[in-house]
């Protein structure tokens, strides 16, 4: 019997195929930046960034690697033109304007685009501890969230959190640097060498047999039993998403410096690899707080993950599953490998996203070797779904709406996996 959801959605049955496909959003539309009734708002955003400049003395004391930055956890901006030639070559089209790479693969401490939104999410809890204690006022030096008396009173306390692993790393380092008992529920299919690096950091790591949906289910019963745990929920947290926003004002700083334009004329495009969306789905709040019109978000998912496309063009969000249409959610980018959407990015966004993708498993392996070969970045395959969105826009959308374009490929990890086991995935991409 054919599935209802593909006679409503012709574009289901490629889907179901495991085929690559691309879906231009129907309901993408003019930017409101502060509709009635609005959860979140630009000054939130804004206060985010605040906290983060608040806690850079905590950051750069306990973390000595981001002493260049005075604390604040940022990554480059890379012009990439011999990535532009090699994907042009590939895919057979000519891409205008210019193309970059934000390599967050590179970023401190935890080394993926998590670090933003994770970290945020613990350095709030633990000032809103502080603040309710009485052991810090927010005018206060934070440079003392580095000593024992603050780890000794946050080890009172447990932060527990359900992820494919990027997540995972992010809350267990910045959690365990300040003192907090962490434990991680993770499905099967994360990586091993994440949960080793977890251990290793004194973080307990809870496997689950099934997906990520069974880890933050798991993490989020035992979270409510305790009234000293405190649940980071990748599915459904504003914190996380706020933190996550945050990018998109240091981008703009970085853009100014480049001299590079935003505006009507001169669009700005960026490709965001997709899992449950808080992280995409946060930075391209963030843009479109920015930005406005001037910029169009596009999300990369594995084929057998789709989840936020599938969300998105039936209009069901978290109320459909890929295993509905007939996938088995298991792919290479394990930190992509969510098979349904956040509860809320999805809805929040859902005339914000100019397009969604899909990308073989195969395909993301050959893209990660041909990035360190042209770009020299050692990436996750998880971070390779975003390197060809540049050229599939070119081949479906008119040309006249990308002419002057500036592209920006959102490189979300990378720089933390081992390097036997990054060689293994360079290998596969180059056979």
């Amino acid at each position: 019997m054919k599935n209802p959801l593909t006679e409503k959605h012709p574009l289901i049955e490629q889907m179901a195929d495991s085929r690559a496909v691309f879906w231009r959003n129907d309901h993408y539309s003019a930017f409101q930046p502060n509709p009635s009734g609005a959860l979140l708002k630009k000054e939130d955003i804004m206060e985010a960034d605040r906290r983060l400049r608040r806690f850079a003395p905590f950051i750069e004391a306990a973390f000595p690697e981001t002493e260049a930055q005075s604390g604040i956890i940022e990554s480059p901006l890379v012009q990439a033109d011999d990535m532009k030639e090699y994907l042009g070559t590939r895919y057979g089209v000519a891409i205008d304007g210019t193309l970059h790479i934000k390599s967050d693969d590179s970023l401190t401490v935890s080394g993926s685009v998590k670090a933003r939104g994770g970290i945020y999410e613990v350095l709030k809890y633990a000032e809103d501890l502080a603040l309710e204690h009485g052991m810090i006022d927010s005018d206060d030096d934070y440079g003392q969230f580095d000593t024992e008396k603050f780890r000794h009173f946050f080890s009172d306390y447990t932060i527990i959190c359900g992820s494919t692993g990027n997540l995972g790393l992010s809350i267990g380092i910045i959690g365990a640097a300040l003192g907090f008992k962490v434990v991680i529920h993770m499905s099967s299919d994360a990586k091993q060498w994440k949960k080793d690096m977890l251990g290793r950091n004194g973080v307990m790591v809870v496997e689950h047999e099934d997906d990520y949906s069974k880890a933050v289910e798991k993490g989020r019963e035992e979270a409510l039993a305790d009234d000293k745990s405190y649940f980071v929920d990748d599915e459904d947290s504003e914190p996380l998403f706020l933190g996550y926003a945050v990018a998109a004002l240091r981008l703009e700083r970085q853009l100014e410096k480049k001299g590079i334009r935003v505006d009507a004329s001169h669009p700005l495009y960026v490709y965001l690899p997709c899992g449950v969306g808080s992280a995409p789905g946060g930075i391209s709040f963030g843009l479109k707080h920015v930005f406005g019109d001037a910029v169009h978000p596009v999300f990369a998912e594995p084929v057998h993950s789709p989840c936020m496309l599938l969300g998105l063009m039936t209009g069901m969000h978290d109320g459909v599953s890929v295993r509905d249409i007939g996938l088995d959610n298991r792919t290479v980018a394990d930190g992509l490998a969510v098979g349904r959407p956040s509860k809320f990015a999805g809805k929040l966004l859902a005339d914000d996203i100019h397009s969604l993708y899909t990308v073989q498993d195969d395909e993301m392996y050959t893209l990660l070797a041909a990035c360190y070969d042209r770009e020299h970045m050692k990436i996750e395959p998880s971070a390779a779904a975003g390197l060809p969105g540049p050229a599939i826009l070119h081949r479906n959308i008119d040309r006249s709406e990308i002419r002057s374009a500036t592209h920006i490929i959102w490189s979300t990890g990378g720089s933390m996996v081992p390097d036997e086991e990054w060689q293994e995935d360079y290998r596969k991409g180059k056979g």
